[in-house]
Formats: C-alpha cells, sequence, structure tokens
C-alpha cells in the first residue's frame, strides 16, 4: 500500500516514520504526476495559507481535488483539515474545500498556548490515544454525512466523512501509529 504525504511544507518526516512503522510505503508527493499511484495522502500540519499557494503554484490544486473528490482517501492533520474544510469562520481563504466543516483556524491560541492530552476515541483504537495541539484549530460545524470522532473540551477535535479524515492535531507526533492504522484501513477499504 502506497500511502502519500504532501511534501511541500510541515510535518512530512514525522508522517513519513510512522506510515513506515505501519508497514506501508510513504510517498513524499510533490507532483501531480504521482497522485494515480497513491492508496491514500496525508496533508499534514504546518502552515495552511502557504500550502494553498504551493497547491496553486504547482498547478496540483484541481489534481488532487479530483483525485480526493473521485474517491482518494485523506488524511488532514491541523493545517490539512483546513486544506480540506469547505468553510472558514471570519476567512474567505477556500483551498481543496471538500469535507462539510466549518472550522475556527488557531482556535486554541497563539504557539505559546500549545498543549497535549489525551482521549478514549473508541472509533479509532482501545485505551487512551496521545494529542498534540499546536496553533490547532477545530470545527465549528459539521454537514450531515460528517461522523464526529472526538471531542474535546465541547469541541469536535476529529471527523470523518466519507474517504475524508480531519485532526486538529498531530499523531505523526507521538509515539502511537493507532491513527496511522486508522487512516490505512479507510484506504485498503476503498
Amino acid at each position: 500500500m502506497k500511502i502519500g504525504i504532501l511534501g511541500f511544507q510541515g510535518a512530512i518526516i514525522e508522517h513519513e516514520r510512522h506510515v513506515a512503522a505501519i508497514g506501508a510505503e510513504p510517498v513524499i508527493v510533490r507532483y501531480r504526476e504521482q497522485l494515480p499511484e497513491l492508496d491514500g495522502i496525508i496533508l499534514p500540519g504546518g502552515e495552511s495559507t502557504t500550502m494553498g499557494k504551493l497547491l496553486n503554484r504547482t498547478g496540483m490544486m484541481e489534481p488532487l481535488r479530483d483525485a480526493i473528490a473521485g474517491g482518494l482517501p485523506a488524511w488532514g492533520t491541523c493545517a490539512g483539515m483546513i486544506l480540506l474544510a469547505k468553510r472558514l469562520e471570519n476567512d474567505p481563504a477556500r483551498y481543496l474545500a471538500l469535507m462539510d466543516i466549518t472550522v475556527r483556524r488557531n482556535a486554541y491560541g497563539r504557539q505559546i498556548d500549545s498543549f497535549s492530552t489525551s482521549v478514549e476515541i473508541p472509533e479509532v483504537g482501545t485505551g487512551q490515544l496521545p494529542l498534540v495541539f499546536i496553533r490547532a484549530p477545530y470545527i465549528t460545524e459539521t454537514g450531515a454525512g460528517v461522523q464526529v470522532l472526538c471531542r474535546l473540551d465541547g469541541h469536535v477535535v476529529a471527523a470523518r466523512e466519507g474517504n475524508l479524515l480531519a485532526t486538529s492535531f498531530h499523531p505523526e507526533l507521538t509515539d502511537s501509529d493507532v491513527f496511522h492504522r486508522y487512516f490505512a484501513g479507510m484506504c485498503a477499504a476503498r
């Protein structure tokens, strides 16, 4: 199984390490020609505005949107969640605009407000899962077809809609591979 990681900016190496650890082949994706070989793609945490600009400059925005709309499983972590969202609060920007969610950028504050915690997410795995939030967004509204996977302090921080997975937090910055295995299962089910 080949799982791509959008390779423009962000937590690329960390996702690559987890993908390899679960036995899948990580592919750093920088060109649209790489998309047909993938079984899924991760849109990593980082800076969504920068990633959006690079997707447009390289001509990858439309091919990536088409691939995901055509069924390619996609997982957006933090900034990747912003790329997937159909709506952003107080921001006219739109990127891939595929997942029926409204997202508030930097909802937990600035870099200094970053934190980690652990919660149970039965849909994804057993036991307490570590969550790392860095200038994290969260989901303020979900469409009818969106399954909420996790709430933290009343805010939606993980959700799924068909072939789309979005997390406010960074599983790639922990020692847990549970979320990467969950996403690999989505890719295998395609």
